[in-house]
């Protein structure tokens, strides 16, 4: 077969020093170019059968050297190097004529079907070129070219890893693969022809389905691909699959002829990653573990100095030092029963334990915990619940722990500022965010560097010395991410902090207008 001269366009050398030697290897003969300007001067020259051009380059991109190409011989064969995921760039090509793409970074397999594919193109031409005669016997040989392309195409996507169901324009399955019937949990025979897509999909997704159908403005874009997004696909109860998922909606003459769903079963992937992110919980548990001596051999010495103290008191029926050195004891006693608790809600996988609530009391429990503390170190608590927010439903725990750690560390803020002439104050704010729930915990204390803000979150970091484990943020952020919640922080040296927790938190349907506690 012909075609053995290619032309490499990439801006990058290395790669196409790389593909050059690979494809030598093989038997072809490469020149190169290192944007689209430079690869038309050698075009010209060279003659080469077959284009390799990446998509994204300085000088003449990818996409406007396919239209110079096409201009001048709309037969040359031209592939597409795009990046990963970049379906937007690919359908374009395709448009203007690429005869194939492949993703970065570019695999030998993947080339050297690319470049077969436009090899069988080039050599079909050339065959079509030189028929005079026998029509018939073209006829036959095309005939069994469509077939022979038809059944690589049943081919791939009966081997396919997705799962792949089409519809036609009556809603009916006229494609279902083997991964399809394993995650539906149907045979093809009992589906094709026979099923129609409410009886195979839940209601809300058959409804998205045929919302994106109908879109008339991705019509007359004639564009019927709609991204890859994830979703979690509940097929029977109990059958829960998290997807990743993208259509495709056909047109034919401005009609709608039908739609093809692809999805990705991401059960394996999530496993995978819900294993790595506790692998390093775990190790970030031990990183602080053997960290927390110093911690720890204050909490001891604050332990021996209480028990020492009410020694005394007992020795010389001193009631005073009794109540003094058990108080000491008992703050102690409570460093460490925090400590252990940091520990192990930080090194076990906990699921949000979702309940309808009320966050507004939420913060007027964590406001009432810790006012007298505050007030004895000078510092105002201050509570605000917007009135429009109600019953929601999320896990109470959740923000009972992450607000009060965030107000705990706000005071402590007040405490380390070294302009002793402020009024201290930590705000302490809810608020319902369309379907999300807000809440702030912000403070007038010493704030914080870019540096500092940027290591908020790492394993054994605390800016308090031997008082502080660094565990409070570490946890508080766990818990937030268990909720699909995030947190944001904005800070300015030596004038505050402020921290935002958004939780994805619906508002209950009819609750009852139950009332809040009165702001501190």
């Amino acid at each position: 077969m012909s075609a053995n001269k290619i032309l490499i366009v990439d801006d990058e050398q290395i790669i196409v020093r790389l593909l050059s030697m690979s494809l030598r290897s093989d038997g072809y003969d490469v020149v190169s170019a290192n944007n689209g300007e430079e690869a038309l001067a050698v075009l010209e020259k060279e003659a080469p059968d077959i284009v390799v051009t990446d998509i994204k380059m300085p000088v003449m991109d990818g996409l406007e050297l396919l239209k110079r190409i096409k201009e001048t011989d709309p037969d040359k064969e031209v592939i597409i190097v795009t990046g990963h995921g970049d379906i937007d760039s690919t359908i374009v090509a395709l448009q203007h004529g690429a005869s194939d793409f492949i993703n970065k970074p570019v695999r030998d397999e993947a080339l050297a079907i690319a470049l077969d594919r436009a090899k069988t193109k080039i050599h079909i031409r050339e065959q079509l070129a030189g028929y005079t005669k026998n029509l018939e016997q073209k006829v036959a040989e095309a005939t069994e070219e469509i077939r022979r392309k038809s059944n690589f195409q049943q081919l791939l996507i009966h081997s396919s890893h997705d799962a792949i169901v089409a519809f036609d324009q009556d809603w009916k399955i006229v494609v279902f693969n083997p991964e399809a019937a394993r995650i539906f949990g149907q045979t093809a025979g009992d589906v094709l022809n026979k099923m129609t897509i409410e009886e195979l999909y839940p209601a809300d997704l058959v409804a998205r389905f045929k919302d994106e159908a109908q879109d008339d403005t991705r019509q007359k874009k004639n564009t019927g691909d709609i991204p890859w997004k994830e979703m979690t696909l509940k097929v029977c109860v109990g059958c829960n699959f998290p997807v990743r998922y993208a259509t495709s909606v056909l047109h034919e003459n401005g009609e709608f002829v039908g739609i093809v769903n692809f999805f990705q079963d991401l059960t394996e992937i999530k496993r995978l990653e819900k294993e790595l992110v506790q692998s390093e919980r775990l190790a970030a548990v031990g990183q602080t573990v053997s960290g927390l001596a110093h911690y720890v051999k204050n909490i001891l010495i604050g332990l021996k100095g209480g028990s020492y103290v009410v020694d005394v008191g007992i020795k010389k029926n001193n009631t005073d030092k009794l109540k003094t050195g058990w108080q000491t004891i008992k703050k102690n006693i409570g460093r460490v029963s925090d400590l252990t608790q940091d520990l192990l809600t930080y090194s076990k996988e906990r699921e949000p334990e979702l309940a309808p609530c009320f966050p507004g009391e939420i913060v007027a429990d964590v406001a009432s915990l810790v006012t007298d503390t505050a007030a004895a170190k000078g510092i105002e608590i201050v509570s605000e619940v917007d009135p429009g927010l109600g019953e929601v439903t999320a896990d109470p725990q959740t923000i009972h722990r992450a607000l009060l750690n965030l107000v705990n560390n706000a005071m402590d803020a007040c405490l380390e500022d070294e302009d002793t002439s402020k009024d201290f104050q930590v705000r302490i704010r809810a608020a319902a965010a369309g379907s999300d729930l807000l809440l702030i915990v912000e403070d007038n204390g010493c704030g914080m560097t870019e540096e500092t803000m940027s290591r908020l979150f790492d394993p054994m970091f605390s800016t308090k010395g031997g008082k502080g484990t660094g565990l409070g943020l570490l946890v508080t952020g766990k818990l937030v991410e268990e909720h699909k919640g995030r947190i944001e922080t904005e800070s300015e040296l030596g004038k505050g902090t402020r921290f935002k927790i958004i939780l994805p938190a619906e508002p209950v349907a009819d609750a009852d207008k139950k009332p809040t506690k009165e702001d501190k």
